[in-house]
């Protein structure tokens, strides 16, 4: 384990330690963050990798078939979101895997880890990304990344290390080549506690309270005029606590403002970093108005969230 500022850090880092060229081919999903679609277009760009972005079916949801019809001899790398921070589609990364065979997989699971058992998740994934300040609950400016066995890496910047002090090269053994200088040794406190709190709390118990609110929201929602819910439907176990809607009446932004000036729900608007997923789910170039349902939100919460929503259609019209 090697820690890092954030998950783009340590996607970062991972993607450099392929050292990725002209002819090698690089398969990822539509739905990817900037955190890993910026990295992906800059090897592109400067080292002539081939980058192929894999579209999600109707739901959100990828195909592992896909993978395999893709993948090529020159496929080096799979880079995956585990699930999408507009859709909240959880992907079937394990049959990625599968389908792809002896690929290495990336997977990005600043979405899913704290509020999803990923206890297997080391048993099949080859490169495992991180960030401390969602799910884990940890401060921000924490993150990382798990490197399986066998797996290249190489530092992104060097320095200061703790270790072998007495030579001008740099740790060439992990934690210590991807950790030069000084760690936020704060911030890691806070997510080693945060991390003794989810464990004690349980991952399992997490995941369900998270989805009863989503589901709680989800079927509000559904019932209010000219609003869409992006990704799978209520009740879906191929998706995560992040519900992101589409109003008619309202721009995300205006609406994000109403609900926020009239019920004191904070919501996050726009293209959440996220601009080939908004594509895919057919919200691009408006974007939308995002919530997203933790352990310390309440049923009741929920469903003021649906009814707000209701109110704000009628109020423009709709309802």
């Amino acid at each position: 384990m090697c820690f890092g500022p954030n998950v783009t850090w340590a996607i970062n880092a991972a993607l450099h330690g392929f050292a990725l060229g002209p002819g090698d081919h690089v398969l990822s999903g539509r739905l990817e963050h900037n955190s890993t679609a910026r990295p992906l277009r800059l090897v592109r760009d400067r080292r002539g990798t081939d980058w192929e972005a894999v579209p999600p079916g109707p739901d959100g949801i990828l195909d592992p078939e896909e993978f395999r019809r893709r993948r090529r001899p020159a496929t080096r790398l799979i880079v995956l979101n585990h699930a999408s921070n507009v859709t909240g589609a959880l992907q079937p990364a394990r049959e990625i895997k599968e389908a792809a065979g002896d690929v290495p997989i990336l997977v990005d699971t600043a979405q899913t880890a704290g509020s999803l058992p990923l206890d297997d998740m080391a048993s099949w994934a080859d490169v495992i990304c991180f960030t401390g300040h969602k799910g884990l609950l940890g401060p921000t400016g924490t993150g990382g990344l798990w490197l399986g066995e066998g797996m290249p890496f190489s530092p992104l910047a060097v320095g200061g290390s703790g270790s072998r002090s007495e030579s001008l090269e740099h740790p060439d053994f992990l934690p210590d080549a991807l950790e030069a200088g000084t760690l936020n040794t704060h911030g890691l406190a806070g997510l080693a506690a945060a991390a003794e709190f989810l464990l004690e709390t349980g991952i399992g118990r997490i995941r369900d309270h998270e989805m009863r609110l989503a589901g709680i929201f989800m079927e509000g929602a559904s019932k209010v005029p000219g609003l869409s819910v992006l990704g799978p439907g209520p009740g879906d176990p191929r998706r995560v606590a992040t519900v992101s809607v589409v109003m008619e009446q309202a721009s995300s932004s205006d609406l994000a403002r109403m609900l926020e000036e009239g019920y004191g729900i904070m919501t996050r608007s726009g293209l959440h970093c996220a601009p080939m997923a908004h594509q895919a789910s057919g919200s691009y170039p408006g974007g939308s108005t995002r919530f997203s349902f933790g352990f310390f939100n309440t049923e009741e919460e929920a469903a003021t969230a649906a009814r707000a929503l209701r109110e704000i259609a009628a109020s423009r019209g709709r309802g």
